[in-house]
């Protein structure tokens, strides 16, 4: 069995602030060290749960960048076994990989809580702007809607690490069958209780291999289809602009919402719909 490896910054241990995740050329040169170094325990991290999905027995992992420009990660320091993915506007973008087969297991790493999440560190979904997703009724993450990708190439969410407030949204609408691993108690959006990086990584290892080792009895997330789908915004300019694509009709001021058939065309409408919603807000 394959196993990819989706890996965000946000949820890594150590990570607290927007300088911390900020590639040089979007931050400036000011955040430079403090990026390298979230980069750095971001890799070691997936590399850790990379080195335990291997010990479990899985025969091939592809660790997915999945973090902003997606050109994070650093190779030298990876399990010299593994495939990775460099490179952002990918198909599939955090979940790249879910699609090949003989994949029967995917891992969270660095994942973070939902826009909105009290206490969540860097807690957002997607972007900036986008302030709730919700599919049938469900809010939901970036973890939901990624599971939901997954699922549709019956591929089950097995692991997830990251802050305390993410891994209990993730339990809540995955389920138990997740096997989770806190590396920081989020105290506030900006300010966490972290553990020591080498217990964290020590932690992720464990939790990995525990969690591939039960991947064959674990089930693709799904939810009812169609799907009513929502996507709500900051301003009611990313509305207007939203509610103009085909197909796409306004709940309320600063919220749109749509039909999809499956989860495919719900990530791409998502996508699309985040993309469209980037319009000036000074007139």
């Amino acid at each position: 069995m394959k196993v990819v490896i989706s890996v965000d910054m946000e949820g890594v241990c150590g990570v607290a602030s927007w300088v911390q995740v900020s590639p040089p050329e979007f931050g400036g040169l000011v955040n430079a060290g403090e990026y390298q170094v979230a980069r750095e325990r971001m890799t070691r991290e997936a590399a850790a749960a990379a080195e335990g999905a291997m010990a479990a027995g899985a025969t091939g992992v592809l660790i997915n960048d999945s973090h902003d420009t997606m050109r994070n990660l650093i190779p030298e320091l990876l399990p010299e076994a593994v495939r990775f993915t460099s490179g952002n506007d990918k198909p599939l973008s955090m979940v790249q990989g879910v699609d090949e087969k003989g994949v029967g297991a995917l891992l969270y790493v660095g994942y973070h809580a939902r826009a909105g999440s009290p206490r969540g560190p860097l807690a957002h979904t997607w972007n900036g702007f986008v302030t709730n997703v919700k599919v049938n009724g469900v809010d939901t993450g970036e973890y939901g809607i990624n599971a939901l990708v997954a699922g549709h190439y019956g591929v089950p969410v097995v692991f997830a690490c990251g802050d305390n407030v993410a891994l209990a949204e993730i339990t809540q609408e995955l389920g138990q069958q997740v096997v989770c691993v806190a590396v920081k108690e989020g105290l506030s959006t900006y300010s966490a209780i972290h553990l020591h990086p080498a217990e964290a990584q020590r932690l992720i290892r464990e939790g990995a291999q525990r969690a591939v080792k039960a991947a064959s009895t674990a089930r693709p997330y799904t939810t009812r289809w169609p799907a009513q789908c929502e996507l709500s915004l900051n301003h009611q300019a990313r509305a207007d602009a939203c509610e103009r694509v085909p197909g796409v009709s306004r709940v309320n001021a600063r919220t749109v919402g749509w039909e999809s058939p499956d989860a495919l065309h719900l990530f791409q409408t998502f996508r699309m719909l985040a993309k469209v919603g980037e319009v000036r807000l000074e007139g």
